[in-house]
């Protein structure tokens, strides 16, 4: 029991809601569907009972309105899209970023328990993300990958600032040299930030250890030319998909100081590595925060629609994840498309489009106000 009024909205019955018809757009058995929305529900903890008309129990940067869910779908080609649900396992804990990690860990365990996998890489560098004391707008994140047959592939997201922003670089490093990856650091492009820390856990074919980089103010030519993976992604295909999705101009028009920079939310790329022989990246996601460059999300989805057919690939599949995620017109509103992605690895080029779950719109029975873009200070 949680004491809350059986009446009263859920956050675990909008979140269960969405993701039942998200399975269905990525074409999951009713099997699959059922034994995921329960590991959603497991996943967020006391969270799940906390009635929508209460503020989040904690200020989250997971998503604008401090929702600890958000769903996305990456595209291939000719394929069914793949979806993903990114949770915070401790944000039951409120602000306390020590008890939200070891919560999160917990629930880590849990899972390998579950499914049947080591968390060993992650044991070796527990110290260096989940110190007694962190700091910095996170702890730890789980991101789980639902593929058919019920058993996801699993995520950890942990933040390089724990131990100060100042020393994120330092445990970046260290981090990776644990890991196996020594020579992996140098290979970085430079960057203003490292948001994010990640590994693959679980059933993968090449598991990855992923370093997420913040690029403020960046250019399409910037964003061609931070792959280091070899063979890398073509220069001219990143910069038009940059371009497109910031609305950034061409040609005479991009002459103008600052006119073909991204000025607000930055940029982010995300490099993985697979391999320890060489120290180069095996992969390179270009994410771009398409809801800041944006008047609503109409605008964005007619970006996402244009970077899916420039890449071959339907977009029907991204209406059908838009309804599914909300009723409301995508005129009313920013946010549901968060960000639009370019993928490269090992030589298969996706696209990305993040769905972001929001909180302040869920069934039209359970009216909230609608969350503000004023929100996302504490965010990247």
């Amino acid at each position: 029991m949680n004491g809350f009024s059986s009446g009263e909205a859920l956050l675990g019955d909008l979140a269960t809601g969405q993701l039942t018809r998200l399975c269905h757009v990525a074409g999951l058995s009713e099997a699959d569907t059922a034994a995921y929305t329960g590991v959603l529900i497991e996943s967020l903890g006391a969270t799940a009972g906390r009635p929508l008309a209460l503020p989040p129990p904690s200020h989250t940067f997971l998503s604008d309105d401090h929702s600890p869910v958000e769903f996305s779908l990456a595209f291939l080609p000719g394929q069914t899209p793949d979806l993903r649900v990114l949770v915070e396992p401790g944000c039951s804990s409120g602000d306390d970023l020590a008890e939200n990690g070891r919560a999160g860990l917990r629930s880590i365990h849990a899972m390998a328990d579950r499914w049947g996998f080591s968390t060993d890489q992650l044991d070796r560098i527990e110290d260096l993300f989940l110190p007694p004391s962190p700091e910095g707008p996170l702890a730890l994140w789980c991101a789980l990958e639902l593929r058919p047959g019920g058993v996801p592939g699993v995520k950890v997201y942990l933040n390089p600032s724990a131990n100060g922003a100042d020393r994120a670089a330092e445990t970046v490093r260290e981090a990776l040299a644990r890991l196996g990856h020594g020579q992996a650091f140098d290979s970085l492009p430079r960057a203003e930030g490292f948001p994010f820390f990640a590994l693959d856990l679980g059933d993968w074919d090449a598991p990855r250890v992923k370093v997420y980089l913040k690029h403020p103010g960046l250019s399409p030519a910037e964003a061609g030319s931070l792959p280091r993976m070899t063979p890398a992604p073509g220069r001219e295909r990143l910069e038009e998909f940059f371009r497109t999705v910031g609305a950034l101009p061409a040609g005479d028009f991009a002459d103008d100081e600052g006119a073909d920079r991204l000025a607000g939310r930055p940029a982010l790329t995300c490099h993985s590595f697979t391999e320890t022989a060489t120290g180069l990246p095996s992969g390179y996601t270009l994410h771009v925060p398409v809801r800041d460059y944006v008047r609503h999300d109409g605008e964005a989805r007619e970006r996402a629609v244009a970077v899916l057919r420039s890449n071959g690939m339907d977009s029907a599949a991204l209406d059908r994840a838009l309804a599914a995620v909300s009723p409301r017109p995508l005129g009313d509103g920013v946010g549901l498309i968060a960000y639009l992605a370019l993928v490269h690895q090992h030589g298969l080029a996706a696209a990305g489009d993040r769905l972001r779950l929001l909180r302040g719109v869920p069934d039209p029975a359970a009216p909230r106000a609608a969350p503000t873009r004023d929100r996302v200070r504490a965010r990247l």
